[in-house]
């Protein structure tokens, strides 16, 4: 299972890869591979500030519909719109071209209390 370093992580698989006062979020490898091949993602529109722990968007698998809820409280800036016509990126690439939104983050600290790559590889472990 791929957990890159240098992102954090939530209890409900989410990613978040912070640069400066901006952060990109997606679903993590466990994540995608507990959903199966992704045939379509709905994002909630750009502009909107979205609080901690509420969801932004669904991601549809073969298996199941899951909602994605936010690492941070922040307000969308970008939508991947490639995964419009390939939402199967999150399955081949969940950490590079998979990435789901680009938030402005309301307080960068606020990253400081999501999960080190170790504790998201511990939570893991025990589903």
């Amino acid at each position: 299972m791929n957990i890159p370093a240098d992102l954090k992580y939530t209890k409900d698989n989410e990613w978040i890869r912070v640069k400066g006062n901006e952060a990109y979020i997606g679903i993590t490898d466990f994540a995608q591979s507990q959903l199966g091949d992704v045939v379509f993602v709905e994002i909630m529109q750009t502009g909107r500030e979205i609080d901690q722990s509420d969801s932004f968007g669904t991601v549809e698998s073969v298996k199941a519909v899951s909602e994605v809820f936010m690492p941070v409280t922040g307000t969308i800036l970008e939508a991947n719109v490639e995964l419009e016509n390939e939402p199967e990126l999150l399955n081949t690439d969940p950490y590079g071209d998979g990435w789901i939104i680009k938030i402005l983050l309301a307080d960068p600290s606020s990253v400081n209390s999501l999960l080190s790559p170790k504790d998201y590889e511990e939570l893991i472990k025990q589903e």
